[in-house]
C-alpha cells in the first residue's frame, strides 16, 4: 500500500502566505521561501503552493517566488493560480515545479487537462476542486478562489477529470476551510472510492486526530493542511508518528 501524504500549503497573496476561513478573512502567515524551506526539511512529503488571487486578477503566477521556493526544497512541488495553457505550465515546470494544479481554468475550458496530460503526462496533472455543499446537500464547484458558483457538481467534475487524464483531485471543503474542525470526510470517501486516482483532502484540519480521520474514515490518499503547520499548532514528524502509532502507513 503506498503511503498517506501530509502536504503543507503556501496561500499566497502578494508574496505572502496568508490563511482565512471559509476562503476570506485572510491573515499573514510568514514568508514562503522560508516556511517551504522549514516544511522540507521536516519532513514533509510534498508542497503546495496556491497563487490564490492570480485567477481573479487575471494574472499570471509569480514565477520568481516559485523558483526561489524550488531551489530551497528537495520534495515534490505542486503550483497553482493561474495557469489557462500550456505556455503556463511549460513555464511553471521550467521554474522548477513538478506538478501544475489547475481549477478555475479547467472548469472554464476542461480540454486544458486533456491537453496538459498529452503533453507532459497525467502525473503533471492535478486538478483542485473548490466546493460546497448547498441547502439541498448537492456539492456545487465555485471558481476565481471560491468566488463564483457554477453549474458543475462535485462528483461529476471529479469523474470527467479523471476520463480526462488528470493525475490527482485536490478537494478543498468550502465549508470546512479553516474551520479547525476536521476534513469532509463522506465526501472524500465517496471521491475516493468512486475513482482511481488520488484524491488530496482540503480543508479543516485543526489536530491530528482529523488527519487521522481523514486517511481512516475518508480513505483519502493525501491530507492537506495550512494554519496548522503555519502557526506551529502541528508540527509535521510529530504529527507523523503519531498517525504511525495508528497504522497509517507513513514515511518517517
Amino acid at each position: 500500500m503506498l503511503a498517506k501524504r501530509i502536504i503543507p500549503c503556501l496561500d499566497v497573496k502578494d508574496g505572502q502566505t496568508v490563511k482565512g476561513t471559509n476562503f476570506v478573512n485572510l491573515r499573514l502567515a510568514g514568508d514562503p521561501v522560508e516556511l517551504g524551506k522549514a516544511y522540507s526539511e521536516q519532513g514533509a512529503d510534498e508542497l503546495v503552493f496556491l497563487d490564490i488571487t492570480a485567477s481573479h486578477e487575471e494574472r499570471k503566477t509569480f514565477t520568481n517566488t516559485v523558483q526561489r521556493i524550488a531551489t530551497e526544497i528537495s520534495i515534490p512541488f505542486t503550483v497553482g493560480g493561474g495557469i489557462n495553457e500550456l505556455g503556463d505550465v511549460d513555464r511553471m515546470l521550467s521554474a522548477g515545479a513538478d506538478k501544475v494544479s489547475i481549477n478555475s481554468a479547467a472548469l472554464r475550458n476542461p480540454g486544458l487537462i486533456d491537453e496538459i496530460t498529452s503533453h507532459y503526462g497525467s502525473q503533471v496533472c492535478v486538478v483542485a476542486i473548490d466546493a460546497k455543499i448547498e441547502d439541498d446537500g448537492t456539492w456545487q464547484c465555485y471558481v476565481n478562489g471560491g468566488r463564483i458558483p457554477t453549474e458543475k457538481r462535485l462528483f461529476d467534475w471529479a469523474h470527467e477529470a479523471q476520463e480526462r487524464g488528470a493525475g490527482e483531485i485536490l478537494f478543498t471543503s468550502m465549508n470546512h476551510d479553516g474551520t479547525k474542525q476536521g476534513f469532509a470526510n463522506d465526501a472524500i470517501r465517496h471521491l475516493s472510492d468512486t475513482l482511481t486516482i488520488p484524491i488530496i483532502a482540503s480543508g479543516g484540519a485543526g489536530k491530528k486526530e482529523h488527519f487521522y480521520d481523514t486517511f481512516h474514515m475518508g480513505h483519502a490518499d493525501a491530507a492537506l493542511g495550512a494554519s496548522v503547520f503555519h502557526f506551529g499548532e502541528i508540527g509535521i514528524s510529530e504529527l507523523k508518528h503519531y498517525l504511525k502509532d495508528r497504522n497509517i502507513n507513513v514515511r518517517l
